[in-house]
C-alpha cells in the first residue's frame, strides 16, 4: 500500500521497511503493520488534536510534568507554541507509560520509539501469528472471562504500583493475544500520585472490566476491586502479587480525614523523588 505521509520520514531513516496494511482507524490515532527488518510491527499515527474525538482534558492532564516553565506558562495560555507542547506531551504520554509498565511486568506492547507523531511499537498477535483480536470481538465462556478477568485486575494492579492509571481502560482496548489480554492505548494514563481524580479513574477502569465480565459471569457485577485495590493503594499495603477478595470491610467509627491527606501526600512527594532521580 502507498506509504502514509507521517510515516515516510521512518522509511527515509531505515527504520521501516515497508507498511503493509492499515489494521484499524480509532478516535485517537490510525494503526498500521509495518516490515522492520525481518520483524513485523506496527505503527500507531496520532491523529491531530482537532479530528481527535477524545480531548486532551484536564483531568488528564493533571500531574503531568512540563520539560520547563516556559512550556508549562505557553501550555496554560494555550498559544500556538503551547498547544503544540500540549500534543508532544499527549503523546510522549504513551511511550513513557509503556516503557514504564513493561518494566514492571505488566502485558503492553513492547515500545520503540515515537517520532513526530508516529509510535513504532511491537503487534500483538494471536496463536497463529496474525494480529491480536480486541476482547470485544470475542464471547467468552464463564471459565474464561473468570480468567481474564482475574488476570486483568492484577495487570491494574501492577500498573499502580508501578505508579500509572489507564484512564479509560475498557474491552475496547485490550487484545487478546498468545498469553493472554494484553492492555493498549494509554495516551491518557495518568500519574495516581499527582492526580486528584487519581481513585475515581482507578474506579472506574476496573468497573468497565467488572460490567464487561458480568455478562459472562454475573457475581463478579457484586464485587468492588476497584475500592479494594485504591483503599490497599492509600493505606501503602499494595503490592503486584497482593491477593483480592473483591469486597471491603465496612469502616467502623470515624475517618480521619488529616491521615488519609497526608498519606496521599507522602505518596505524590514519593512519587515525584522518584521522577527526579530517574531523570
Amino acid at each position: 500500500m502507498k506509504t502514509p505521509k507521517r510515516i515516510l520520514p521512518l522509511v527515509t531513516e531505515g527504520l521501516v521497511d515497508e507498511v503493509v496494511r492499515q489494521l484499524m482507524s480509532g478516535k485517537e490515532a490510525t494503526v498500521y503493520i509495518v516490515r522492520c527488518g525481518e520483524h513485523i510491527r506496527c505503527a500507531k499515527v496520532y491523529k491531530d488534536a482537532n479530528q481527535r474525538s477524545f480531548r486532551n482534558s484536564t483531568s488528564y492532564q493533571e500531574g503531568r510534568k512540563t520539560k520547563n516553565s516556559r512550556q508549562a506558562r505557553a501550555m496554560a495560555k494555550g498559544s500556538r507554541y503551547g498547544r503544540q507542547m500540549q500534543e508532544e506531551a499527549w503523546q510522549n504520554a504513551e511511550v513513557d507509560a509503556l516503557y514504564r509498565l513493561a518494566a514492571a511486568g505488566v502485558r503492553v506492547p513492547q515500545p520503540y520509539l515515537c517520532s513526530d507523531g508516529v509510535l513504532l511499537m511491537d503487534l500483538v498477535t494471536d496463536d497463529e501469528g496474525q494480529p491480536a483480536p480486541r476482547l470485544n470481538d470475542l464471547e467468552l465462556s464463564p471459565e474464561t472471562a473468570l480468567l481474564y478477568h482475574a488476570e486483568l485486575v492484577q495487570q491494574v494492579v501492577r500498573m499502580l504500583c508501578a505508579g500509572i492509571i489507564h484512564g479509560d481502560l475498557s474491552e475496547f482496548n485490550i487484545l487478546v493475544g498468545r498469553d493472554g489480554p494484553v492492555i493498549i492505548d494509554l495516551p491518557q494514563a495518568v500519574d495516581a500520585a499527582g492526580n486528584n481524580n487519581a481513585e475515581a479513574m482507578l474506579e472506574r477502569d476496573v468497573n468497565n472490566l467488572t460490567s464487561y465480565f458480568g455478562r459472562f459471569v454475573p457475581a463478579l457485577l457484586s464485587t468492588q476491586y476497584g475500592k479494594e485495590i485504591w483503599q490497599l493503594y492509600i493505606a501503602g499495603h499494595l503490592t503486584p502479587e497482593m491477593p483480592l477478595t473483591g469486597q471491603i470491610a465496612a469502616v467502623e467509627g470515624t475517618v480521619d480525614v488529616a491521615d488519609v491527606l497526608e498519606v496521599v501526600h507522602s505518596a505524590r512527594l514519593d512519587e515525584e523523588n522518584r521522577l527526579l532521580y530517574q531523570s
